[in-house]
């Protein structure tokens, strides 16, 4: 009796290796941009309430995404990646119980195995499936707008998003140099997802090669770095010809997040370092802290304190209050080993 084998590896490395590795890599990184799409829209979706984005779990969800893919390879099979249409899912019945994706997931794990389901799948008339397409999809596009808008939308994000949606849809159709777009490398861009996440990802580099240059100083997690931080915001604030007042703003608000970090943080302040960035965006400075985690989300926190202050209250709840009003907005994205405030002080 024989037994079925592999495919193999094969580690020859020929030129049809290198012919069609650009395309592997570009799909694959739309994949992970698809991913994390996903992981933030499934976020938004299955909260009562909105909080901020964790980006510790859309970490695991790229770094999952990427390991299937590995196994796939490995195995000589296709690859998977996550879909859409759960968030569409969600919207639509409320259900985001982790405990129910785990028994879902076990029942088509075990319903894989069973063709007559796969039959009983494949017999559902088309109209019918057409309709359930339809609805999931309205869904999806909604969840995707708002996810766009939520933080304001300025020309530099309606462009990314506008016209790759556009080349997305016009490469999907045939629409966009057909004879060019079907036989480049092999007819990859015809994939409406493929095109639209490529021309999203050559959009954001060019906006952010032409954006005005960054201005950045590495510091010392620690309160005795202040005056390097005061001295980087005032020339800082000299080139963008902003008055004192403007660079009394910068500061404080700078002042405020340092001490928040130095205090959220005591076992690592005498270790760790912090990157700020200083930039200028449509008239406004955006100050951009880079340093160790956060024990909780500064952005949720901040948004939290609306009551009147208490008579005992700690220096860091005063440090949030302080900075909801010197900071027009407070974006705090957590990873597992970075945190990073970004900070929008109107001039």
């Amino acid at each position: 009796m024989a037994f079925p084998t592999g495919p193999g590896l094969d580690l020859a490395f020929a030129s049809e290796f290198w012919i069609l590795l650009p395309a592997f890599v570009f799909v694959t990184l739309v994949g992970a941009i698809e991913t994390v799409g996903d992981s933030v829209a499934i976020q938004r979706v299955s909260w009562k309430k909105s909080r901020a984005i964790d980006y510790k779990a859309v970490q695991g969800a790229v770094a999952a995404d990427g390991l299937g893919d590995l196994l796939s390879g490995l195995m000589g099979t296709l690859p998977n990646t996550t879909y859409s249409t759960a968030v569409s899912v969600t919207e639509l019945t409320g259900v985001a119980a982790r405990k129910i994706g785990v028994c879902v997931g076990i029942m088509f794990v075990l319903l894989a195995f069973s063709p007559k389901f796969l039959a009983l799948v494949l017999s559902i008339p088309n109209p019918v499936v057409a309709a359930y397409l339809m609805v999931l999809l309205a869904m999806l596009f909604v969840v995707g707008m708002k996810i766009i808008i939520q933080d304001g939308v300025d020309y530099r994000k309606g462009l990314i998003a506008g016209f790759s949606f556009w080349i997305g849809v016009g490469c999907q159709h045939n629409v966009i140099f057909p004879e060019l777009i079907g036989e480049f490398a092999g007819g990859m861009l015809q994939n409406g997802m493929t095109a639209g996440g490529l021309a999203a990802i050559l959009i954001s580099m060019f906006v952010e090669l032409t954006e005005p240059k960054r201005q950045r100083i590495e510091l010392n997690l620690d309160v005795s770095e202040l005056p390097k931080v005061n001295e980087f915001l005032g020339e800082f604030a000299s080139k963008c010809g902003w008055n004192p007042e403007m660079r009394h703003r910068l500061q404080a608000a700078s002042e405020e997040t340092l001490l928040i970090l130095v205090d959220s943080s005591p076992d690592f302040s005498d270790r760790r370092k912090v990157r700020l960035e200083a930039r200028k965006k449509d008239g406004n400075a955006m100050l951009e802290f880079i340093a160790c985690p956060v024990e909780s989300n500064l952005q949720d926190r901040i948004v939290l304190i609306d009551g009147p202050i208490r008579e005992v209250a700690n220096e860091q709840e005063l440090s949030m209050r302080l900075l909801r009003h010197l900071a027009s907005s407070v974006f705090h994205q957590q990873y597992h080993d970075t945190d990073i405030i970004t900070l929008r002080v109107d001039a």
